[in-house]
Formats: structure tokens, sequence, C-alpha cells
């Protein structure tokens, strides 16, 4: 969070001397700050409220609670809250900052339609990303690839109106290089922190998957799960780019990568990959 805090100053900073503008670098700098500061400590409710997932107490599913209080014992992590969100897609994710103050939510098509052994590789999966601190990487980094995108573009969008200028408004050449720089930076920049976010997203999948197996003692259990939820149909709504890749299978239904390039591109691993490493277990 301090390098992403540092990169955006510096971005901040280059755009503010590029248009003879100081006031930008207050701007940018408060927008790190506060974003920062939000996604640190409220990152899990936003996702949570935009989600439409409700909190749910012992009495109202028993069973869903044993099932994660086993796992919780098991993995020697403190009980997460439980949310469930009424949606017909078979689906789960897990948030927060970190394991004593973190939140599992699950649809009410996983609970509808996984046997109990899959339910509970499931729930071990996402508990895997609480113990290994999934929750809190995935939530810096979707801030640190939102705030970049939002300089790129606003840097883009200001180019623009000066275009070709130097810092001192000659339009020399050295202006117009550092202006075609200043545009594919803009431009490359949101890509590559988009790429890496993928990238770190697949491999912790991974290991969540491996995590889970080590849990129950059972891949096939969660092999079985993966492979229904990728099969369902049915839409989940309140899913977007955003938050997609925190559950457990993409949400959007997106075709499955079937090359390098789509799977570069991809916030989680092919199932068929992730179910073959499973089954190896």
């Amino acid at each position: 969070m301090i390098l992403f805090l540092v990169f955006s100053i510096a971005f901040g900073w280059f755009i503010s001397w590029w248009l003879q503008e100081p006031i930008i670098l207050y701007v940018v700098i408060i927008i790190a700050l506060i974003q920062s500061f939000t996604s640190f400590w409220w990152s899990d409710k936003t996702i949570l409220y935009f989600s439409h997932a409700k909190p749910i107490k012992k009495e109202d599913n028993p069973e869903l609670y044993n099932l994660v209080e086993n796992l919780c014992l098991t993995a020697g992590l403190p009980l997460p809250k439980i949310y469930v969100m009424l949606e017909r897609q078979p689906n789960a994710f897990a948030t927060g900052r970190d394991k004593n103050h973190a939140s599992i939510a699950v649809t009410a098509g996983l609970l509808e339609k996984l046997e109990r052994s899959e339910l509970e590789g499931v729930i071990a999966h996402e508990l895997s990303h609480i113990g290994n601190k999934d929750i809190l990487l995935q939530s810096v980094i979707v801030v640190l690839v939102s705030v970049i995108a939002l300089l790129s573009h606003f840097f883009l969008r200001l180019s623009f109106f000066t275009p070709m200028r130097s810092r001192r408004g000659s339009r020399d050449s050295s202006g117009i290089i550092f202006f075609i720089f200043g545009i594919a930076a803009a431009i490359l920049a949101p890509l590559a922190a988009s790429l890496l976010h993928l990238a770190i997203s697949r491999k912790r999948e991974f290991l969540a998957d491996a995590s889970a197996a080590l849990l129950t003692r059972y891949p096939e259990g969660l092999a079985r799960a993966l492979e229904k939820i990728s099969l369902d149909p049915s839409p989940l709504p309140v899913a977007n780019n955003s938050t997609a890749h925190l559950y457990i299978i993409n949400p959007l239904r997106s075709q499955e990568a079937k090359n390098w390039l789509t799977n570069l591109f991809s916030t989680h691993p092919p199932i068929k990959e992730r179910v073959r490493r499973l089954r190896e277990l």
C-alpha cells in the first residue's frame, strides 16, 4: 500500500508537471489517501452491500453454521460472519481485512444444489482465502488497479486539451516525444496493473483449492462442486467486473479460456485445470 501511494503521487506529480497545474497533484494525493483508507477498513462492507448479501444467525441455517464452525476449528480460524445471497446461481466468496474481520457469503443456489461434501469443499476453499490472507491482498489490488485506471483516464482526457506541448508551451520535438511517452504510459500502466491483478488472482485460486483439499482431506468434493457450479446456467445479477474475481468461479459466465491469450485476461484458472489438479492430489 505504501508503494501504491508512492506510485500514485509520482503519477500525479507527472500530470501536474506536464500541465503546469499544481492543484492536480493535491487532488491525486487526496484521492489516493481516501482510496487506501477506505479499501482497508470498508471494502468488505461495500462488497457485501452491493452483492445484496444478508447476514444470518445460527438458528436461520444450523447445518451451514455447524459446517463452517467445524471447518474453522480444523483450520484454527475464528468463525467469520456468514451471509446468504438470494440468488439461484451456486457461488460463494470471502471478504474482509484479516481473519478476525472476515465474512463468507454463499448463494441460496449453492446451499440448494450442492451435496454436503461439495458444500464443505467450497466453504473450505473460502476459509483458505481467509487463512492465506488473500482477502486483504485482493482488496488492495482492486484499489491499486482502479486508481491507476482512474488517473490514466484523467491524464488522457487532459492531454487532448493541451496536445503536443512541452512544459514551456512550445511545440518542439522534445515536447512531442514527451507527450507521446506520457500517452503510452497512461495506456500501458492500467493494462500492466490489470495483468498483475489477474495473474495474482489465478495463483491464489490454485492455492486456495490445494489448501481446501488439505483441510477437508477430500479433494473430490471440491472438484465435483467446481464442475457443478461451472455448468449451472443461472445468472448472478449482483456480480460485476469489479467483484467477479472474489467468487470461487467467475459469476459472469464468460467463456472458459481456450488459449493462452484469453487465459491471460481471465481472473480464474480454467475449471478443467483446477479439477485436474485436485484429482491428482
